[in-house]
This record gives C-alpha cells, structure tokens and sequence, in this order.
C-alpha cells in the first residue's frame, strides 16, 4: 500500500499533473493507493477548482481516508519525542505516522520533510 503526502496530490491532480504518470503506474501495478485524512485536510483547504476536487473523489474517495486516531496519535507522539527538531514538523509527523500504522510507503516529493522518520519507508517511483 502507497500513502501519498499531499504535495504528491497536488501535483498529479493540479497544474501540468506532473505526478500523474507515475500515480497511474502504480495503480497499474496494482498498488493501493490511499492517504490520511491530515493529507485530504491539506488537499481540502485548497485552493481547489471543482474538476480536481472531482478527479481526487473519483479515484480516492474522501470517505476512504485512512483516519488520524488514537494508534496514529500515538505512533505520532512517539515519532516527535525520537526525531530531531520536531517543532514545526507536526502534520508531517502525523502523516508519517498514519503510514506506519497502516504498514503503507509513503510517496512524497518532500523526502528531506521525512528522510529521518524511523520505520517510515518512503516511495520511490523515479526508480520504476
């Protein structure tokens, strides 16, 4: 299972879509593709045309947002007490955390946001 970070929606469903050939590979290798509802709260609040809000719906459905609970809230916590300079890295943190507990890689385009989270895998689909 892929986790995407919000940038990585953003950019295959926004603009020039960059991302989107390797999301489409992904899902034509067979990977579930998901994300956490930190992720569709970054994604929501925009700014969004409807056509994208459209396009994520149609291939990731809001309501199948894996949710930020009480697992993820504290893988979360522990992740900000072993990683250096937590401040300011919170919704990272989260996003990170809600990977783990869900066994899933995470795929961003921010790697050094996550680069030193421990048990986080991250996507590499350059590497495809």
């Amino acid at each position: 299972m892929i986790h995407l970070d919000t940038c990585v929606l953003v950019d295959a469903l926004t603009g020039s879509r960059r991302s989107a050939p390797a999301l489409r590979g992904f899902i034509a290798d067979g990977e579930r593709i998901s994300f956490s509802s930190l992720v569709l709260y970054e994604w929501l609040r925009g700014p969004r045309r409807p056509e994208e809000l459209h396009a994520q719906e149609e291939l990731f459905p809001a309501a199948a947002a894996e949710v930020f609970g009480q697992a993820e809230a504290g893988m979360a916590s522990e992740l900000y007490r072993l990683v250096r300079r937590p401040r300011g890295r919170e919704l990272d943190l989260a996003i990170a955390a809600t990977a783990i507990v869900h066994d899933a890689t995470l795929w961003t385009l921010n790697r050094q946001d996550f680069f030193d989270i421990p048990r986080l895998r991250l996507a590499h689909p350059a590497a495809r």
